[in-house]
């Protein structure tokens, strides 16, 4: 799934943490088999191949990731789009790809093939179908939520209740690390890799951040970053980062991507309207926006960093 995935347990019983630790890397290789756009013959690979053409049998998973996505885009009056994967061949940012930007005409001819409203889930058939040629789902915004979510359901079937799961920006914590709640750090959007601005003490929860920095490159001075607006097809702006906390990791995954493609004034807005939801937001102009339920739990260790 593109990222390194982290296990913590607290517990005194090595021997069964262990088998579900491998558990776990189990569950998030055979779902990076149903969801990934890079191995052949997984349920995400068959529906891009079959746009337009016909349905496609998928598993149940990818049948509910796909409708958290489609609840999640509702909730974002469209702005968070699986469907987004139509200009994934434009925009490149991995370093080992040429970070050119794509020219306007090449986007724009993309942009009629987003559209999450023509993705089709047929819970009965337990098929989905991409209603037009050249549309391609991709679930790099949500599919490691979905999976974290998998990974704390199969570690508190092993018997484990005090443990932290985190596989990129995604992380579950569930009991208590000895006796006291995890505290989890919130990236400084500009600082380096492993510092935080803020931190939470949190059980029973999940967190997700995205950020302008996980992946990004920077031409002529501007900063370009992956998480891509599917109104206009270039990069979201008004945020640097969004963290958002929530019962399920699904929904934390989708919904940072989501907030962070709104804007913070809009983000922070549906924040505050979605039950056992709230969120964090450094702007663009690096204020931080914190959710009601958040106030007086953040623990801010200094300003994010000030830099472009």
């Amino acid at each position: 799934m593109g990222s390194e995935l982290h296990l913590t347990a607290w517990t005194s019983d090595e021997a069964t943490a262990t088998a579900a630790f491998e558990a776990v890397f189990a569950e998030f290789d055979r779902l990076d088999g149903l969801m990934s756009v890079w191995r052949d013959g997984s349920d995400i690979v068959r529906l891009n191949a079959a746009a337009g053409v016909a349905p496609v049998p998928v598993s149940r998973d990818v049948r509910e990731v796909l409708l958290d996505a489609r609840q999640i885009g509702e909730w974002t009056g469209g702005k968070f789009d699986v469907t987004f994967g139509a200009l994934s061949g434009l925009w490149k940012f991995d370093h080992d790809q040429d970070n050119a930007v794509p020219s306007r005409a090449d986007v724009l001819a993309k942009l009629p093939l987003i559209d999450y409203e023509q993705l089709i889930i047929d819970e009965r058939a337990s098929t989905a179908f991409l209603k037009q040629k050249g549309m391609r789902a991709h679930l790099g915004g949500i599919g490691k939520g979905y999976a974290v979510d998998r990974g704390v359901a199969i570690l508190r079937q092993r018997g484990l209740r005090d443990f932290m799961i985190q596989s990129g920006g995604d992380m579950y914590v569930a009991g208590a690390r000895g006796d006291r709640p995890w505290r989890v750090g919130i990236r400084d959007p500009r600082g380096p890799a492993d510092s935080s601005f803020a931190a939470l003490d949190l059980t029973d929860a999940a967190m997700s951040t995205s950020g302008d920095y996980e992946r990004f490159f920077i031409k002529d001075g501007k900063r370009y970053h992956h998480i891509i607006d599917p109104d206009l097809g270039e990069p979201a702006k008004g945020s640097r980062s969004v963290t958002i906390v929530a019962t399920r990791s699904v929904l934390a995954d989708g919904l940072s991507t989501g907030v962070f493609l709104v804007g913070p004034d809009k983000g922070m807005a549906l924040i505050e309207r979605l039950p056992g939801v709230e969120g964090v937001i450094v702007t663009e102009k690096n204020n931080v926006l914190v959710s009601s339920g958040l106030a007086n739990r953040l623990l801010v260790k200094a300003p994010p960093t000030d830099a472009p």
